[in-house]
């Protein structure tokens, strides 16, 4: 029981502290050793094997998606690209369809393997114009950019280039388009559930005499400086909101054609990769000593989406060149706003990684294992409290799949369940309770558009948490009942 005190007690420090501003990287070895400590366990040992072990594991995985994603969301910004497709998509639906302008525009450059903070910040100006001209309280702008940016795109349509699909690959052997037909349907309730929420609340606002008036214009520029929201923004999600300020924007923005092709590409490329290339590909060579071992199905998905963004990289330079003036520092901006939320996230599990080798982890193996209802309703519990916990779906669901990974696929085995309606299931779940208050995507959403927790928070739970709650519970019954589709 003391053991279990310890883990507890460190999560619990973990989780406050950083809610303050704490560093990360301070945090989570310091509450590993507690945890450590209070085992009775060997301290230097779990700081030097076990978390930077942990968190070595966790960058070699994946600290390519954060470079090349941070890359391609800097270049998108700073070529006008993502502004484009804003303009694009405000003149073609207008302030009547404000909100539908705001979230298809989101899921379009997310979707398409654009950082979410950096659709964060050229987002929240449009959408403070279409909302103002249209009369919709400023206050349901958070809750529109975030349906766009954080649900579907994310966690259920198949194929997106987001981090958090990447997580369960290498454990499930399993690609980016894990599950199609189930994450379709995920996208849709999302998606219907999420607009109808937001038109009613637009309708109730009307109704009420209030209106989007006219407020000072927003200022992403010193959010992107605050301190406090740096320090819980980079667990959030893969991209330094301090670098929104650095490299050199141009001052003409592309057609929107070019500004979509480069998504376009991430998203051919992506399947082409998952379903051509790599099945035929002899990786015999991978079992040699020299390369881990390892196989295909461990790394072949984050090499698909890894191709896929540099594919798209390089279609981006050449289209843009010219609305590129200074594509050097846009470049060492994009590959600098990697390094902070890699490391962050990569700290998380390093945390992840002592408490899972502590005796006492074998209670909390056993509780999570024996919830009622299947492997399905467990995985997902289990994505679910640690994206909660630590404010990351990332971190949650790397410490989740770390732990209890080979034994959800030996069950999988066992029951004659697909590896990829595993993937689908710990993807959702880790998107759900990730948009607590104190998450950092929420608390930077929040910040951009000018609002706080109680004018909007709300409504943020309505669209991010509940929609997302009803898609992953249909997921769980229909893929209990029809397997992966």
């Amino acid at each position: 029981m003391i053991g279990l005190a310890g883990i507890l007690l460190g999560l619990a420090l973990l989780v406050w502290l950083s809610f303050r501003g704490w560093s990360v990287l301070l945090l989570a070895p310091a509450a590993a050793l507690l945890a450590a400590l209070f085992a009775g366990e060997p301290l230097l040992a779990h700081w030097t094997q076990t978390f930077m072990g942990g968190a070595a594991r966790f960058l070699a995985q994946f600290f390519p998606l954060f470079l090349l994603g941070a890359l391609f969301g800097k270049l998108m910004d700073d070529s006008g690209s993502v502004a484009a497709i804003a303009a694009f998509m405000t003149d073609k639906l207008g302030p009547r369809r404000a909100i539908l302008a705001v979230v298809v525009a989101g899921a379009l450059v997310t979707y398409g393997g654009v950082s979410l903070f950096v659709a964060f910040f050229v987002l929240a100006p449009m959408a403070q114009a279409l909302f103002q001209a249209a009369a919709i309280p400023r206050r349901l702008m958070p809750a529109a950019v975030a349906l766009g940016t954080s649900t579907f795109t994310m966690s259920a349509l198949p194929g997106t280039p987001a981090l958090q699909n990447a997580i369960p690959m290498p454990f499930f052997g399993t690609t980016p388009f894990a599950a199609p037909g189930l994450g379709l349907i995920a996208a849709a309730i999302m998606f219907g559930f999420g607009l109808w929420w937001l038109e009613r609340a637009r309708a109730r606002a009307a109704r009420a005499g209030e209106n989007g008036a006219a407020a000072p214009p927003l200022l992403p520029g010193e959010v992107a400086e605050d301190l406090l929201v740096r320090e819980r923004a980079t667990t959030a999600r893969e991209f330094d909101p301090a670098e929104m300020q650095h490299g050199h924007r141009g001052e003409r923005k592309p057609p929107v054609l070019v500004a979509v092709l480069p998504l376009v590409v991430v998203v051919a490329v992506n399947l082409v990769m998952s379903f051509v290339v790599l099945p035929r590909l002899d990786a015999g060579f991978l079992a040699e000593p020299r390369w881990g071992p390892t196989t295909l199905a461990a790394v072949g998905g984050v090499w698909s989406v890894a191709t896929a963004l540099a594919a798209a990289i390089l279609v981006l330079v050449l289209a843009n060149r010219t609305r590129l003036p200074a594509l050097r520092d846009t470049a060492d901006a994009g590959a600098n706003a990697s390094v902070l939320p890699a490391l962050s996230v990569a700290s998380l599990v390093g945390f992840g990684g002592v408490v899972a080798a502590l005796p006492a982890f074998a209670l909390v193996r056993e509780w999570v294992l024996g919830i009622g209802g299947g492997p399905l309703v467990s995985l997902a519990l289990a994505t679910n409290v640690l994206a909660a916990l630590t404010g990351s779906a990332s971190g949650g669901m790397t410490i989740a799949l770390e732990a209890l990974g080979p034994t959800y696929m030996a069950l999988a085995a066992q029951l004659h369940i697909d590896p990829a309606l595993l993937h689908r299931v710990a993807v959702i779940g880790a998107g759900t309770l990730d948009s607590l208050p104190h998450n950092g995507a929420v608390v930077t959403l929040l910040a951009v558009c000018g609002s706080t927790h109680r004018e909007s928070y709300l409504d943020i739970v309505m669209v991010c948490i509940l929609g997302a709650i009803l898609a992953l519970a249909t997921v769980i019954v229909l893929g209990t009942l029809f397997g992966a589709f």
